[in-house]
């Protein structure tokens, strides 16, 4: 191996081909019911009116790809958007945004409500009484609690036991109430379901279950903002040939290879979900052809995707168009946090522990030959990686890599090799 990767440890790295993926498949109605169409030409429309929208960059990890014998690698940096640090402030707070619409439209039905009525607070009478709710690892619950204070509504969010104190400090700092619960991720939100039901509060999850999918139908167009970015921040000769994804419920892995999908047609990438192993519900459930939950505490470091439960509107996508599914470790994902401070790309990287996931997988099947051939890598190919956030816990962020975001990004690359 050479010296860049020297420190992660790939040997358990774990990878399975999906039996149920059909790649001769066209985005047809099933899917669109979900994701795209209409639907989505309607959250893009309204986020690029939010302000200070702005498209979020698309690095080239060229000295890193040059290490792993592939064309390119190309990073699509979330570490900035709009101040939360992580791609979910385009899916929780659209939600946000549609529900209160919904709302205000049942007693001004005609009435045509937008953002910037609600920014303005035009319809406070009636948002100021609704109160919005979501469990969350972290960076979704903030996203709703932005999109509560930019619009004008309440907001309570609940946290599991192993959330740090300070993802729990960037909600409260949005004016959102936060609520520790007992247990993992899928305990409280089925903890936010009951107290919904019985305070009168409306939910804005991320994941979607039985009874519960239109809202995160809203999430997922919302987060299909940032692909739709992608397509058009490429170079017009570039083609992907291959995407590698981070995990969790689901949600952010079936947006973008929606997106791609349904734009690229029979000219989409191949698709890879990556997740860790102690949260693997995708790839346990490729491996069973039908969504099944992992168990136990799904103690991760990597804690935006500590899921044990699949997102059903997500699984409707992933499960025809995903070729593979991988599992990784949680040092790998703490040594490739310092690989891409230091020497990824042309400047440094600042990338919290969720979001080098999918890199992780990438090293790993390129450097292992028998992935590389399974996957179909070679020295032509160009890989898309969804840097999902940022330092959301900057304490956590200095403590992983020895040196804070702001060093890093200023340049400052003394960091502490653990």
């Amino acid at each position: 191996m050479n010296k860049m990767f020297e420190d992660l440890k790939l040997d358990d790295v774990q990878s399975i081909i999906n039996p149920n993926v059909n790649l001769n498949l066209p985005y047809g109605c099933e899917y669109l019911d979900i994701l795209g169409g209409r639907n989505f030409e309607r959250a893009k429309s309204l986020i690029e009116k939010w302000p200070n929208y702005t498209k979020s960059p698309l690095l080239e990890l060229s000295k890193l790809a040059q290490q792993i014998n592939v064309a390119e690698v190309y990073y699509k940096d979330e570490s900035e958007r709009f101040g939360l640090s992580s791609f979910k402030a385009l899916g929780g707070a659209y939600a946000v945004s549609r529900l209160l619409i919904k709302e205000i439209n049942k007693q001004y039905p005609n009435e045509t409500v937008t953002t910037e009525d609600l920014v303005s607070r035009k319809y406070s009478d009636i948002t100021q009484h609704i109160t919005v709710t979501c469990a969350t690892d972290g960076n979704h619950g903030r996203s709703v609690a932005w999109g509560a204070q930019s619009f004008g509504c309440q907001c309570i969010i609940y946290i599991h036991s192993t959330v740090s104190q300070g993802r729990a400090d960037a909600i409260v700092s949005y004016g959102a109430q936060v609520i520790r619960t007992l247990g993992n991720y899928d305990d409280a939100v089925r903890q936010v379901d009951e107290d919904a039901k019985k305070h009168d509060r409306f939910i804005v999850s991320d994941t979607s279950y039985e009874g519960y999918l239109d809202v995160p139908k809203d999430v997922m167009q919302g987060y299909a903002v940032m692909a739709d970015e992608i397509l058009s921040q490429l170079p017009s000769n570039q083609k992907l040939t291959h995407v590698f994804l981070q995990g969790g419920v689901g949600g952010l892995a079936a947006a973008v290879t929606a997106h791609l999908w349904e734009k690229l047609e029979q000219d989409k990438p191949l698709f890879i979900v990556v997740e860790p192993e102690e949260a693997a519900c995708l790839y346990e459930s490729a491996k069973a052809g039908e969504p099944v939950a992992v168990l136990g505490n799904l103690n991760t470091v990597m804690a935006g995707l500590a899921c044990g439960e699949v997102s059903v509107l997500a699984w409707t996508i992933l499960k025809d168009a995903v070729s593979y599914f991988m599992t990784i470790n949680d040092q790998s994902a703490l040594e490739m946090m310092k690989i891409l401070a230091k020497d990824a790309a042309a400047h440094p990287v600042v990338a919290g522990e969720s979001a080098v996931a999918g890199l992780v997988g990438c090293v790993a099947a390129t450097l292992d030959p028998v992935m590389r051939k399974r996957f179909q890598l070679n020295e032509a190919s160009c890989i898309l990686i969804i840097g999902s956030e940022g330092a959301t816990d900057p304490d956590l962020y200095q403590s992983i890599i020895g040196a804070s975001a702001t060093q890093i990004k200023g340049g400052e690359q003394d960091c502490e090799k653990n």
